[in-house]
């Protein structure tokens, strides 16, 4: 298991920390996520995150904007995220760690917008038309970052994928049946 990594990618309200949970907890790694770097980060500017809805509170949002005038935030949290990965037994949930790291096992979790949306407004209290447009705004901000950075078209290159699942009409234990049989597949467990 120690030579195990799984990277999870996709857009906001697509399952990624979700799967990467119950993944991790199934075979015994350790679960990281890319999210939770980019908190560490804020706490050190002064920021007080908690809990997954923070990134669409006011707080939330005035950190990503800063974020955004900021490379060097990402860099940093990519950086700590490559030398988990090299250490192995991990599965990390990240916007783009498929692309910057080649020796794992990489799953793309898409869903529709509005499917995204419902879980965003259940998860963060907002109505369904504020979660609709923070993710509208959200994988924008995203995907015109991580292409400056590192040239990577989120949502639209799936070259560094082994599995790519659309969530939307599946529920959660579906999703981390078929991800554990390709893992468990991939690594011959």
């Amino acid at each position: 298991m120690s030579k195990i990594v799984i990277c999870i990618s996709g857009f906001a309200g697509s399952g990624k920390s979700t799967l990467g949970r119950r993944l991790a907890e199934a075979l015994g790694l350790r679960y990281v996520s890319g999210g939770d770097g980019l908190k560490m980060l804020a706490v050190e500017r002064g920021y007080r995150p908690g809990g997954a809805e923070w990134w669409e509170t006011d707080e939330g949002f005035k950190f990503l904007e800063e974020r955004l005038r900021n490379p060097d935030f990402d860099k940093e949290v990519d950086r700590k995220l490559l030398e988990l990965a090299e250490g192995g037994g991990v599965v990390i949930d990240s916007w783009v760690l498929p692309w910057l790291y080649k020796n794992g096992f990489n799953i793309w979790l898409k869903a529709r917008p509005e499917v995204r949306a419902r879980r965003l407004s259940k998860r963060s209290k907002v109505s369904f038309d504020e979660a609709l447009e923070m993710l509208k705004k959200r994988d924008r901000e995203s995907a015109e970052l991580y292409k400056k950075l590192y040239g990577v078209d989120l949502g639209k290159d799936f070259e560094p994928f082994h599995l790519v699942l659309d969530t939307s009409d599946l529920d959660e234990e579906a999703v981390f049946n078929i991800a554990l049989t390709a893992v468990r597949e991939y690594f011959k467990l």
